[in-house]
């Protein structure tokens, strides 16, 4: 028999806030995270602002050593875990530790650390680069420092698919609850790309947004006038438990993960297939996988990047999947808010959606204007909307074809 697997804390760091209760009053107020780039000089870049972490002290939360050795994306997955398991009341002692793990999720890793010892190289030289270089830059860092510093000794790993890696990592921290191989997993994404190299690299993509003269309104998912992502950075951890361990101590259980699914488009590299296809499919695994059929999805927290290709692409998968019911579902991007955190924007996205549960309000789409007729559906534009969902979905796709889905469910016992 496979354990049902439940949430029991929340913890994280965003633009929009350094806590979860800040993060989320910020999303009900319709605040938008972005703001011009103050971590370097962007004035000769295409994008000048992004969803950045604000008035983020490492020094203040680890100490000038420790900070120097920690990457910015997993000194944010360190503080979104502790909050986590604070919240959760999980004691990590000598009797649990082997049976408490965690997964963390990010699209590049290191990529500030990576960039700057480059720059040590070309000015100084290879001995001069930091010892530190390495394990500063890897992407599994986050969850190897989260695991040194609060003694979790079970399944550890990152996950890398693009910008559903923190989605991903969830489902697959569930998936080991599931089939007994933890008692309990921490699970989420981290992400600190707002570096020069990654927006340049954005940029001649085409990617991101250039609405420099208002970046407030810049991320606009499903608007017709969208003109590309918002970069964000920050982490969300979640606490997951087997039921029955939950239960055992007395936990206070959140919401439900009750389905998951994972796919590839097998497409194209940085483009999702036009007719959505793969995210059809992943959504239909993750539906089933929780024993529901479509009637019984009350909203989705879209992935809803705010870029002409995947907004369209992801409005087509759902009324492929849906059908006419597509018509009915309520639908939003909290990316509008937060930005696009990359790695982290599944993991955030989870989290707000077991927030729902809790407050039971919709978030909105802000700057949600001009609507777009090829994506015609319920977008929950600019003001949350009251609601009692039984069942959340919530979308993550990245580049490569990566898909990754979603189920909550309200915990009813």
């Amino acid at each position: 028999m496979r354990n049902r697997v439940v949430i029991t804390g929340l913890g994280c760091i965003s633009p929009l806030g350094h806590s979860v209760d800040e993060t989320w009053q910020a999303l009900l107020k319709g605040q938008s995270g972005a703001a011009p780039i103050t971590l370097f000089d962007a004035s000769q870049h295409k994008t000048k602002f992004a969803c950045e972490v604000k008035n983020f002290d490492p020094v203040g939360l680890f100490g000038s050593r420790e900070a120097r050795r920690m990457d910015r994306f997993a000194q944010f997955a360190l503080v979104a875990a502790r909050q986590a398991l604070i919240q959760s009341g999980l004691v990590v002692d000598d009797t649990t530790r082997d049976r408490i793990g965690i997964v963390i999720g990010s699209g590049i890793g290191g990529i500030g650390t990576l960039s700057e010892q480059v720059g040590v190289l070309a000015e100084k030289g290879p001995d001069r680069v930091s010892p530190f270089l390495v394990p500063m830059m890897i992407s599994d860092t986050a969850a190897g420092t989260a695991a040194i510093h609060l003694g979790l000794r079970g399944p550890n790993m990152a996950v890398v698919t693009a910008c559903a890696s923190g989605s991903n990592a969830i489902g697959e921290a569930a998936e080991m609850i599931r089939r007994g191989a933890a008692d309990a997993m921490l699970a989420g994404g981290a992400e600190a790309a707002i570096v020069p190299v990654a927006m340049a690299g954005m940029n001649v993509m085409g990617a991101l947004s250039t609405r420099n003269d208002d970046p407030r309104a810049a991320s606009r998912p499903f608007d017709k006038d969208r003109d590309g992502f918002v970069m964000g950075e920050g982490s969300a951890i979640l606490v997951l438990e087997a039921l029955e361990h939950a239960l055992a101590r007395g936990a206070t259980i959140l919401a439900e993960i009750s389905g998951y699914g994972t796919t590839d488009d097998a497409y194209h590299i940085s483009a999702p297939a036009e007719n959505g296809t793969g995210a059809a499919t992943c959504m239909k695994i993750a539906i089933q996988n929780a024993g529901l059929t479509v009637s019984d999805i009350d909203y989705i927290n879209a992935h809803g990047t705010s870029t002409l290709l995947n907004d369209k692409s992801e409005t087509a998968a759902i009324k492929a999947v849906f059908g006419e019911q597509a018509y009915k579902v309520a639908i939003s991007s909290t990316k509008s808010m937060t930005g696009h955190m990359l790695g982290a924007a599944g993991a955030i996205e989870a989290l707000i959606c077991t927030q729902i549960f809790a407050h039971n309000i919709l978030p909105a789409t802000i700057n949600y204007s001009t609507p777009d007729p090829v994506c015609d559906l319920d977008i929950i534009p600019n003001t949350p909307r009251p609601a009692t969902p039984r069942h959340i979905i919530s979308n993550s796709f990245g580049f490569g074809g990566h898909n990754a889905t979603l189920v909550f469910s309200r915990y009813n016992g």
